[in-house]
C-alpha cells in the first residue's frame, strides 16, 4: 500500500490551524487508499484547501457551472493513459460553512462530516463517481465501508438514495 502525501492549505480562518486536521486527514485519506479499487502510484500527493463557503462557490460556479456552495469539490489530475493515478492525484476543497451546517441538520459531529467530505472527495480523485444509481450505490458502499474502520457512522443510513456529496 501506497502512503499518499496530503499537502494542506487553511485558506479561511474557520479551519483554524492546517495542522489541526492532518491527522485526521492522512488517517481518512490512507484508508481510502487502502480500501479503493484502483492502482495508486507509490509516490502519490493531493492537495487539500480548507475554505469557506464564499470561495468554494466560485469554484463551483466556474468549474461546474452551479453559482452556490457546496460541501466538497475534487479536481482530478488522472492520465487516462497511465497505468496508476499519480503521482499528483489532484486537489479537494472543503468548505467549512456548508460541512458545519449539513452536520447540524444531520445531527452528526462535524469531524465525523469533514472527514466524510475528506473520503469522497478522495474517491473522486482516483476514478469514483456517482452520475447514475449503479454509480452512486458503488461509491457509497465504499464510503460507508472506509468510515467504519474511521469509526465513523454510516453517513447514509437515514438518508434517500443520492445522499451526501451529490
Amino acid at each position: 500500500m501506497s502512503v499518499v502525501a496530503v499537502d494542506i492549505l487553511a485558506e479561511s480562518p474557520l479551519w483554524g490551524e492546517a495542522e489541526d486536521w492532518r491527522a485526521g486527514v492522512e488517517a481518512a485519506v490512507a484508508m481510502a487508499s487502502a480500501m479503493a479499487d484502483a492502482e495508486i502510484a507509490e509516490d502519490a500527493e493531493l492537495s487539500l484547501l480548507l475554505t469557506g463557503d464564499a470561495a468554494i462557490r466560485v469554484l463551483n460556479r466556474d468549474h461546474r457551472g452551479f453559482d452556490k456552495p457546496t460541501n466538497v469539490l475534487s479536481f482530478p489530475q488522472d492520465d487516462p493513459d497511465a497505468d496508476a493515478y499519480g503521482p499528483l492525484l489532484g486537489d479537494i476543497a472543503v468548505a467549512h460553512e456548508t460541512v458545519a451546517r449539513e452536520a447540524a441538520e444531520e445531527g452528526i459531529a462535524f469531524r465525523d462530516h469533514f472527514l466524510h467530505m475528506i473520503v469522497h472527495g478522495f474517491l473522486h480523485l482516483v476514478g469514483y463517481d456517482h452520475l447514475n444509481d449503479d454509480e452512486a450505490g458503488e461509491m457509497e458502499g465504499l464510503e460507508t465501508a472506509i468510515l467504519a474502520r474511521l469509526g465513523i457512522a454510516d453517513p447514509y443510513a437515514d438518508a434517500p438514495m443520492g445522499g451526501a456529496g451529490r
